[in-house]
């Protein structure tokens, strides 16, 4: 069984959309993965009591707890690994990781980010896709590599930008479509993966 890690910060409006595809799509039969840990930087995080009426383990590890940057990653990945993930999942999780944790799940760690990459990397995507007179906007499933928001592209949604959008209502409706691109991503992952394994091994050798 494929465990997967999720992490967040607040609300986990997208891990509660993965959990549901997951339980939904019986990713355990399909996929042989599972939901099997939600982690927060935060002890506050609201996506934890919702995952925790879902069955599934719950953890927190306050970064505030920490000297550094280094020494939070090197606890996250120590607590994570717990799990044997093979894939780890940022949902809502507002920290910048190291290179270190980065280069430790190379491959297997995934991200989501508000606009369709490579445009508007960093903050405030909404507006400056507004500024720069988009007529369509979106959201990118990438791998996260050690330079922030270029890791390879997964998945992608497109969303118009419709006329009298604010950053605000743009970002509801990229938020509605996060939630479908999302599971679809690591759905197809799981899948490209299992692939890969049994090529790797067929059965009788």
């Amino acid at each position: 069984m494929k465990n997967i890690v999720i992490l967040i910060s607040g609300g986990g409006s997208n891990m509660a959309a993965i959990v549901r595809a997951a339980q939904q799509q019986d990713w355990e039969r399909r996929l042989g993965a599972r939901v099997a840990a939600v982690v927060s930087n935060k002890a506050d995080a609201k996506g934890l009591e919702w995952a925790r009426t879902q069955g599934i383990a719950t953890e927190v590890l306050d970064h505030k707890a920490f000297g550094s940057r280094e020494a939070f990653d090197t606890a996250l990945a120590a607590l994570i690994d717990r799990y044997d993930p093979a894939l780890v999942v940022l949902a809502g999780f507002m920290r910048i990781l190291s290179p270190g944790f980065v280069a430790h799940y190379a491959g297997r760690l995934t991200n989501i980010h508000p606009s369709l990459l490579p445009a508007f990397t960093g903050l405030h995507t909404h507006q400056r896709a507004l500024d720069a007179g988009c007529k369509v906007a979106g959201a990118t499933v990438h791998l996260v590599t050690a330079e922030l928001d270029v890791g390879p592209i997964l998945d992608q949604a497109v969303v118009p930008v419709l006329p009298g959008d604010t950053a605000e209502t743009l970002a509801a409706r990229v938020l509605t479509q996060e939630h479908l691109v999302y599971p679809r991503a690591l759905a197809q992952w799981l899948e490209a993966t299992a692939l890969k394994d049994h090529v790797a091994s067929p059965p009788g050798v």
